[in-house]
């Protein structure tokens, strides 16, 4: 059986804790910057703020992690951190999933919509040139019968 006791020997958790409250603080702050600049739209932003409001509780909240590894039957805690990751990109791929899908389908209109537009330019140019020559015919003189 793994003594997590002898794992933590010579570690000073405090320094452990405070790294992880300053690299959880850090990444929020970051979403907030790309969000405030326009790189992340706030729709999209939703899912990185709330994985990284996660992050915050469980680095300032030592034993919730430990709470949480007992309720999902994880035997140890670091364990648990891993599986939040997984699941936090889990969710991410899908996201992404569904805006590519959005993406896609948009892309799929847009070009069926320039295909129809670009052949009514294409009839629409076809009668102008048939009215031009018409007109030009009928602008043309008539030779006037010579009187002798």
């Amino acid at each position: 059986m793994l003594d997590h006791k002898l794992l933590l020997e010579g570690v000073n958790i405090n320094i452990v804790q405070i790294l992880s409250i300053i690299g959880s603080l850090g990444f929020f702050v970051f979403i907030l910057m790309q969000i405030h600049s326009r790189r992340f739209r706030e729709e999209y932003s939703i899912l990185w703020l709330g994985i990284s409001i996660v992050f915050i509780v469980f680095s300032f909240w030592r034993e919730g992690l430990t709470h949480l590894s007992r309720l999902v039957g994880v035997a140890y805690p670091p364990a648990a951190l891993f599986l939040i990751l997984i699941m936090s990109v889990f969710l991410i791929l899908i996201q992404f999933s569904v805006i590519i899908s959005r993406a896609t389908e948009n892309n799929k209109h847009l070009t069926q919509e320039h295909s129809m537009l670009k052949l009514e330019v294409k009839i629409l140019r076809t009668k102008l040139d048939l009215l031009e020559k018409r007109f030009a015919q009928s602008q043309e003189p008539v030779a006037q019968p010579e009187s002798d």
